[in-house]
């Protein structure tokens, strides 16, 4: 009987070569199953994120609830006796209510500061993208390098520069710096590298229009996206910014939220009364985050595009 006929090899004789199509479905299979152990890793990993953000956001919220005592008697997580109105009313009434006249100091600020960094940061960006002129990498390069600078090592200069001028203690002192936003002017360059096409700069050339007229009407339409990323980047650095309007101003009527929810904790603590004022703190800096949160689900849809942009090249 032949070795076909009765499926045993015969003695001697070589194996037989295994194909590649045999080895497919285990190659396959152990891809599958990196790829399945590397995608179960980054989902715990943005979990881990995910709840390193929420957990103080949450806190808040659940302390802004209760009264004093429950802050110090029950668990961080625990609601106690629910207290969210009189807090909030204790927020808008308390010395005089001038929690109204930071919030609208905080709006002033980081609203003319986000639109003026917003307009330099595209004008910026714009010339950096579409026009090549002596100096413009060293330029560049120069922005670069700001970008690492912390803003706490400019405070005390630019405060020393400012009390030369005369202009410490009011809203310029805190609106001017805010308006020079190096990651905006880096983030504008790229978003604007690739959303203007060149031949449509060349075509409005030929067609009579001028360098402004064509960043006005051509660029800054197709800006929008980046635009709108960098106003909500400005927004928040100025919203939430301490330091800065900590050493420029004196007065408290000039005073930001952060700031003057600082002032007021600490001036209720040296009182005497180290518990008098927390709830009251807490909730002014749980609705202070409100107006930030409304802003970026308004405008999600834009910013989201704008930080696309760059990551993947034609």
């Amino acid at each position: 009987m032949t070795t076909a006929a009765t499926g045993k090899p015969v003695a001697g004789a070589e194996p037989a070569p295994v194909r590649a199509r045999d080895l497919a479905p285990r190659r396959t299979t152990r891809a599958y199953s990196s790829e399945k152990r590397r995608s179960t890793l980054l989902t715990v990993l943005l979990w881990l994120c995910a709840l390193y953000f929420v957990l103080p956001i949450a806190w808040l919220v659940i302390a802004s609830t209760k009264d004093n005592s429950d802050l110090f008697s029950t668990f961080g997580y625990a609601f106690g006796h629910f207290n969210l109105f009189q807090n909030i009313h204790d927020v808008f009434t308390v010395s005089g209510g001038i929690y109204l006249q930071w919030a609208l100091n905080t709006v002033i600020y980081a609203a003319v500061s986000a639109l003026g960094a917003s307009f330099l940061a595209t004008m910026a960006g714009y010339a950096f993208a579409k026009y090549r002129f002596p100096g413009a990498n060293l330029m560049f390069s120069v922005v670069l390098g700001a970008i690492m600078i912390p803003l706490t090592a400019l405070a005390l200069p630019t405060y020393l520069i400012f009390s030369q001028f005369g202009i410490t203690n009011t809203p310029w002192s805190v609106i001017v710096p805010s308006l020079v936003s190096p990651f905006g002017v880096f983030l504008m360059r790229v978003y604007a590298a690739d959303a203007i096409p060149d031949s449509m700069i060349e075509a409005a050339r030929v067609d009579g229009a001028g360098e402004w007229r064509i960043f006005w009407q051509v660029g800054l339409r197709l800006l929008g996206p980046g635009i709108v990323t960098v106003f909500l980047f400005a927004l928040v650095a100025t919203w939430n910014n301490y330091f800065l309007p900590l050493i420029m101003l004196n007065s408290s009527n000039l005073y930001p939220l952060t700031v003057g929810l600082a002032q007021q904790q600490a001036t209720s603590a040296g009182g005497g009364g180290s518990q008098a004022m927390f709830s009251t703190v807490i909730t002014g800096s749980m609705v202070s985050i409100i107006p930030l949160i409304i802003a970026f689900l308004f405008l999600q849809r834009y910013w989201q595009t704008g930080l696309a942009s760059g990551s993947v090249k034609e």
